[in-house]
């Protein structure tokens, strides 16, 4: 995989196919001491939701290789840190949309 220190980066999903991903953010732990990426590959779920996927990774590495999360409170952690981000991005539309109507 390409450094992610970029944006967009390649993946090798489980069929063996190339895939571009975005990263979406990227963070450290002060609990784990390990650091996160949590990106996106652009494509939809069932309902409509953009699909969203979190890992392990090294920062610094030429040729960085994602690891799985291990534990429930890593997921937990990931999740909390989306939630506050989807209700920034929310009250941000909101606020746009009452200003085109101003």
């Amino acid at each position: 995989m390409n450094n992610l220190e970029e944006q967009k980066f390649t993946v090798v999903n489980s069929e063996g196919e190339e895939v571009e991903c975005e990263a979406l953010f990227r963070f450290e732990s002060d609990e784990t001491h390990k650091n996160y990426i949590v990106y996106t590959d652009n494509s939809q779920d069932e309902e409509g939701n953009t699909r969203v996927y979190a890992s392990i990774y090294t920062p610094g590495e030429e040729k960085t290789k994602l690891e799985p999360i291990e534990t429930d409170a890593e997921w937990n952690k990931i999740q909390q840190i989306l939630d506050v981000i989807q209700e920034q991005v929310r009250e941000s539309m909101e606020g746009a949309e009452g200003d085109e109507q101003a």
